[in-house]
C-alpha cells in the first residue's frame, strides 16, 4: 500500500498521479503499485513539487510495518527514535 500526501502542488502534478493512484481527497493519493512504480511516481513528484511539500508513506518490513519520506515544504516533521518514526508538529516562533 502506497499512501502520498501532497501539499501546494499544482492540479497537472495531481493529475498525473491519478493514472496510478486514487485521490480521495485532494493532495491525497492512495493505492497499490510495486516499489518501481512507487519510486518513480515519488521521484516524479518531488521534481514537480515546487513550493509545495510531501509525504510518502509505504509498506514496509519493519516494526511499525511502514516507512516514511518527506520532501519540501511540509507542515510536519518524521523524527526516528532508535528505528521508530514519530511526527512531530514545529512549533511557531512570534
Amino acid at each position: 500500500m502506497v499512501v502520498m500526501v501532497l501539499e501546494r502542488v499544482s492540479p497537472t502534478m495531481r493529475g498525473e498521479l491519478t493514472r496510478w493512484l486514487l485521490e480521495p481527497k485532494a493532495g491525497v493519493f492512495a493505492g497499490t503499485v510495486s516499489a518501481l512504480v512507487r519510486d518513480k511516481l515519488w521521484e516524479l513528484a518531488c521534481k514537480r513539487m515546487g513550493k509545495g511539500g510531501g509525504i510518502l508513506i509505504h509498506s514496509m518490513d519493519n516494526e511499525q510495518g511502514f516507512a516514511l519520506r518527506l520532501w519540501g515544504d511540509t507542515t510536519r516533521l518524521v523524527r526516528d527514535f532508535e528505528g521508530l518514526s514519530l511526527v512531530t508538529i514545529p512549533v511557531k516562533q512570534s
